[in-house]
């Protein structure tokens, strides 16, 4: 069992107060989103239905447990940083963070190989109202997989330069909130677009 230091508990929520004014409103941006296609789908409910039939589900449902993979071991990586070791929580947490950046690089491959796909079959924003809100959700969420990226790189080079340690892990904390959203998101966002019937 690793060793570690048992400090008071922190307040919560983790991270910066700065972070959780973004994500509400990122939730309160993707709520809008989701609510439309609720309401545009009750309307034209054939047109999604069939739309829906010419997704890949296994693609989505691979890219679900890339995305909770991730996220678990952005979760290692935090609990890592708090080892009494200061360089082995440096190496064994940014070894975390690599795994969860590659994971997350592959969750893109996948969305840039299904969106091109579609591209080839003639689908566009313009095709009908499923396939609008389809690239339209799908596109703004891979562009918050990108900053979430981004965000988890700084946090490497950040743990690699020795900014974190068992006493302070708070931006690396605000910057795991932010990759947690990012599958909180797709988690909805999944079954919303592939799924519901």
């Amino acid at each position: 069992m690793q060793e570690k230091n048992f400090l008071p508990k922190q307040a919560y929520p983790p991270g910066d107060f700065g972070i959780w004014l973004v994500i509400y409103l990122e939730l309160i941006t993707f709520a809008g989103l989701f609510i439309s296609y609720a309401f545009a789908r009750r309307n034209e409910l054939e047109v999604f239905n069939q739309s829906q039939l010419m997704l890949d589900k296994g693609l989505g449902f691979i890219n679900t447990i890339i995305l909770l993979t991730s996220s678990w071991f952005v979760v290692k990586a935090l609990e890592a940083i708090k080892l009494v070791d200061r360089q082995k929580a440096q190496d064994v947490s940014a070894k975390w963070i690599l795994g969860a950046m590659g994971l997350g690089l592959v969750f893109m491959m996948i969305k840039i190989f299904e969106l091109s796909s579609k591209y080839s079959e003639g689908i566009n924003l313009s095709t009908n109202t499923f396939f609008m809100f389809y690239i339209i959700l799908i596109v703004f969420h891979f562009l918050h997989v990108l900053l979430g990226l981004i965000i988890l790189f700084n946090i490497r080079k950040q743990i690699q330069i020795g900014a974190y340690s068992i006493q302070d892990h708070k931006g690396m904390e605000t910057g795991a909130s932010y990759w947690h959203l990012v599958d909180l998101l797709w988690i909805v966002l999944f079954p919303l677009v592939y799924l519901m019937k």
